[in-house]
């Protein structure tokens, strides 16, 4: 779901070239479930090995991710940990969505209706633990680093760019600025396209830096957060009612203060049914002081044998291609070699 600002946010679109020799960390299950989504056969279903076993998302981790590091961007994926019990609204309406995305969908197959398959089967995703650690296995095979957040993966990665470890978060959702990341960059694809009601539309990276999105919205960290709750967030999902991005930024800028802010809406917040209210000092909280730890991660040598394993021993991917895709990492693997070796002369 995500948070729902994108039209009051300044971005600006940047060329791969800008990113090269910086450190991304990416919001693994954001990407996780892009791969599950996007990648699929015509009438929508999932690619699958031979044991109708999914295989989309790895084949999004291989082909993006080398794509990504021979642009020379270092890539580290970071997961969520448990997730604040506050979440758990999201999780259910995301289930009934599920549920209803898969009753449609059987309707569609049986009116064979190939369009109505393809929509509504990208929205019966699921992403197991079984994904979630082959993911982390394929990853850390390609030389990817690999981190284990303890609570929200984007608030791990938004503490990374604040101490420096990483450049930007690489996610499609906002919640990061939130969390407080200095740069965000969506778009982080392979692909230069993406099909549109109107046709098909170009697509860059583009770069999103909290000291501009404050300075120009003429507000601070604070008051962002408290615009986020307005519009809704992962864990008040439905908002305040009545309220968009445009007039959130009004009653902040107004108000000034989260209790003023907040008081302001005390009327629309209590017309709110009791399963939808909220309690947004406890929001403001889980994005403020959020739970991170303080690990490091590094980057290791690439194992060949690790990816053909998982890939094409286990799901059956074609050998040439991924042997292709590992031609690829052990050049880039060499070349970091020898421009390590130049320094010392």
């Amino acid at each position: 779901m995500g948070l729902s600002i994108r039209d009051i946010v300044p971005r600006k679109e940047i060329s791969f070239s800008e990113l090269k020799g910086k450190v991304i960390c990416v919001d693994a299950f954001n990407t996780l479930y892009q791969f599950l989504t996007t990648i699929r056969q015509q009438d929508g279903t999932p690619l699958m090995d031979s044991k109708k076993r999914v295989t989309s998302h790895l084949s999004g981790i291989l082909y993006r991710n080398v794509a990504l590091l021979s642009e020379g961007i270092k890539l580290v994926y970071v997961f969520d940990g448990i997730p604040p019990d506050l979440k758990a609204k999201t999780h259910a309406l995301r289930g009934a969505a599920k549920d209803l995305a898969r009753e449609r969908y059987n309707e569609a197959v049986k009116e064979e209706d190939i369009e109505g398959m393809r929509k509504y089967s990208s929205s019966m995703i699921t992403l197991t633990g079984e994904m979630i650690e082959e993911s982390k296995e394929l990853l850390k095979a390609m030389g990817i680093a690999v981190i284990q957040a303890p609570g929200e993966g984007e608030a791990q990665a938004a503490h990374f760019t604040r101490r420096s470890s990483v450049y930007a978060v690489g996610s499609q959702d906002y919640d990061s600025l939130l969390f407080g990341a200095k740069n965000l960059i969506q778009n982080l694809t392979l692909s230069r396209k993406k099909k549109t009601f109107s046709g098909w539309s170009e697509i860059t990276p583009e770069l999103i830096e909290l000291e501009r999105v404050l300075n120009t919205l003429e507000i601070n960290r604070d008051q962002l957060i408290c615009l986020g709750i307005l519009v809704g967030t992962d864990y008040n999902p439905k908002g305040v009612p009545g309220i968009g991005p445009k007039k959130a930024l009004q009653l902040v800028k107004m108000y000034k203060q989260p209790v003023l802010i907040f008081k302001a809406v005390e009327e629309k917040l209590m017309s709110l049914s009791e399963e939808d209210q909220f309690d947004w000092q406890e929001i403001f909280s889980l994005f403020y002081k959020p739970e991170v730890n303080e690990d490091e991660f590094e980057f290791n040598g690439i194992e060949p044998k690790v990816i053909k394993k998982i890939l094409v021993d286990k799901h059956e991917f074609s050998e040439e291609r991924v042997e292709k895709q590992i031609e690829k990492l052990i050049e880039l693997q060499e070349k970091k070699k020898q421009k390590n070796l130049e320094r010392w002369f």
